[in-house]
């Protein structure tokens, strides 16, 4: 579940991403997990709108507003510091390591969603989000 503005263009960037075979471990909404983003993650669910704070904060996170997707989070891992979730994600730090599912710099998945205005988690200079896709 995703903004109404924001629909055509995640609907395009998945079909790139489908056609280009790039493995989706699950995607379902939120509502099965009760919202529990942790364990969304844990089971490396592909989500988008869950109303929530921003990870290690308390202001509205995007995906409060459907303006955000995470994909593959198990796989691509948020990294702050020593904090790395969800946990079982520490697998899957070294990004030169790239496995089936992981989402690397100029791959498919980065350039179907940049190129139509989303910014990608893995570019931030604070910490990596590598999941995760937001405009």
């Amino acid at each position: 579940m995703v903004a109404a503005d924001a629909a055509d263009d995640v609907i395009a960037a998945f079909a790139e991403i489908y056609a280009a075979r790039f493995p989706i471990t699950r995607m379902t909404t939120i509502d099965a997990y009760g919202g529990d983003d942790d364990e969304s993650m844990a089971e490396d669910n592909t989500s988008a709108f869950n109303c929530r704070a921003v990870t290690g904060g308390t202001g509205w996170s995007r995906h409060s507003y459907g303006l955000a997707i995470d994909i593959n989070p198990l796989r691509n891992p948020y990294v702050n510091g020593d904090t790395v979730l969800p946990p079982a994600g520490q697998a899957y730090l070294d990004r030169t390591d790239v496995r089936a599912g992981m989402i690397v710099a100029g791959d498919v998945v980065v350039v179907a969603f940049t190129s139509r205005g989303f910014e990608w988690g893995g570019d931030f200079d604070s910490l990596k989000d590598y999941q995760h896709f937001d405009r």
